[in-house]
């Protein structure tokens, strides 16, 4: 309990400081330099960087076209799935069937429950007694909560030389783990996540946002791989060697985001991980608001006190490479950005109250500048990954910049004060499964 309160205490003051400087230089810029400088510089960051991405990838699709990516048809590792299930009845009865007819054999299927109040416990137990490749694990009422520690406890029964982690509500094609295991043999390659694909993306605008947004995550995904920098896990659709998870010590089951905290592990202890974009894991979209954003709150906590946590070893470790350190470094300013650029807009107000000498316009264009990036990047993303047309790719990704402000810029800033001024909490957010139709489940 002594070593949780000042890990808590810890994060508090790092993420202060943070802050804290990073108001500092907002005001200290603003009294020596224009405004109009940062912008230049934004615009010229923001475009050298995308640029260093498209080419990296065009870089690695030539190469690997003139020498093809030697497979390893030896490596067959015995693989362990496992799906932990809460309350899942509405969805895991379809999920096994489909994972059973992956083109796979040397596998065992490993269906945990974890503290279901419903008949999932029931229901995956029945599913077992015919089937000889699949255990079951039932949690006592009373089990520490959230994924990692389903996992960890899974791990105990698991013979797998390497673990393949899906969520309740996961479909794939049969030849999903072929298409994995390429990328995976490599000695040095600890980790490899499937592209994640929603698959009721026309239920209603958030699911269709969310599409949108998984679209352009998977293409920073593919930039990262390509430039072998930091590729995250996203929790479904991950396969991860026993040796990388026994090295880092398992899962840790202080986080409330397993996927993001074992990606920085793994990447500190010198593990890469490998994106795999033809692997492809279907999940459904949230289709209500309230939902949406429990789920969001907890992704964007989750990610910002791995930051935290593993501040001194993103810096110091010996085993990590530096394009993956600089790579992890660069990619907290997803959440810190929200927070820069309000705070600006206030300093900017402030000014024009005042009647100081002011820059708001400034300030807005700067705003602008970001949103055009980022709207560049989703339209690139959609043409390229999902074969929209031009002015279909536009509209999207205008609706998704809106839905994007809505959405993360006020979780940011309330995860910010959330962590600095309250308790830590261990709020898993639960994601509701079960919600797609039967259209829509045919819809990939």
């Amino acid at each position: 309990m002594r070593k949780l309160l000042v890990g808590i205490m810890k994060d508090r003051i790092t993420l202060l400081l943070i802050i804290s400087c990073l108001l500092a230089f907002l005001v200290i810029f603003q009294n020596y330099f224009k405004t109009s400088y940062a912008v230049v510089f934004l615009i010229c960051f923001m475009t050298l960087y995308m640029l260093y991405m498209y080419l990296s990838i065009k870089h690695q699709r030539r190469k690997l076209k003139k020498n093809p990516l030697k497979i390893n048809c030896d490596y067959k590792p015995f693989i362990s799935i496992m799906i932990p299930c809460h309350n899942e009845h509405e969805v895991i009865y379809d999920t096994v069937n489909n994972i059973l007819n992956i083109n796979y054999s040397d596998y065992e299927l490993i269906l945990i429950d974890d503290r279901s109040t419903d008949n999932t416990a029931e229901i995956i137990q029945n599913i077992a007694k015919d089937n000889k490749n699949i255990k079951t694990l039932v949690r006592n009422k009373d089990a520490f909560p959230g994924k990692s520690a389903v996992l960890n406890d899974a791990m105990k029964i698991a013979k797998g030389d390497a673990i393949l982690v899906f969520d309740a509500d996961a479909k794939v094609e049969p030849e999903f783990i072929n298409l994995l295991l390429p990328k995976l043999a490599p000695d040095t390659v600890g980790a490899v996540q499937a592209r994640k694909v929603i698959i009721n993306a026309k239920q209603n605008f958030l699911t269709t946002c969310q599409y949108n947004e998984y679209v352009f995550d998977s293409y920073l995904q593919i930039g990262r791989d390509a430039v072998k920098g930091a590729v995250e896990l996203r929790g479904n659709g991950e396969i991860i060697k026993r040796k990388a998870i026994e090295d880092i010590g398992g899962w840790n089951n202080n986080t409330i985001t397993d996927d993001l905290d074992m990606s920085t592990r793994l990447h500190i202890k010198g593990w890469d991980i490998r994106f795999c974009q033809d692997a492809i894991v279907y999940e459904e979209g949230v289709i209500c608001f309230n939902a949406l954003i429990r789920q969001r709150r907890r992704w964007v906590e989750g990610s910002i006190r791995r930051y935290l946590e593993f501040a001194k070893d993103v810096f110091f470790s010996k085993d990590m490479s530096l394009r993956v350190g600089f790579d992890l470094i660069a990619y907290i300013s997803e959440f810190l950005l929200p927070f820069w650029l309000v705070a600006e807009l206030f300093i900017q107000a402030f000014k024009f109250v005042r009647g100081y000498e002011d820059s708001i316009l400034t300030s807005i264009i700067l705003l602008f500048c970001t949103a055009v990036f980022f709207a560049c990047g989703l339209i690139y993303s959609l043409i390229k990954y999902s074969h929209y047309g031009f002015l279909r790719a536009v509209w999207q990704a205008v609706i998704t910049a809106v839905y994007i402000v809505l959405i993360w810029f006020p979780i940011a800033m309330f995860i910010i004060f959330k962590i600095i001024f309250t308790k830590k909490t261990m709020d898993w957010g639960k994601t509701q499964h079960g919600v797609v139709s039967e259209c829509c489940r045919g819809n990939k």
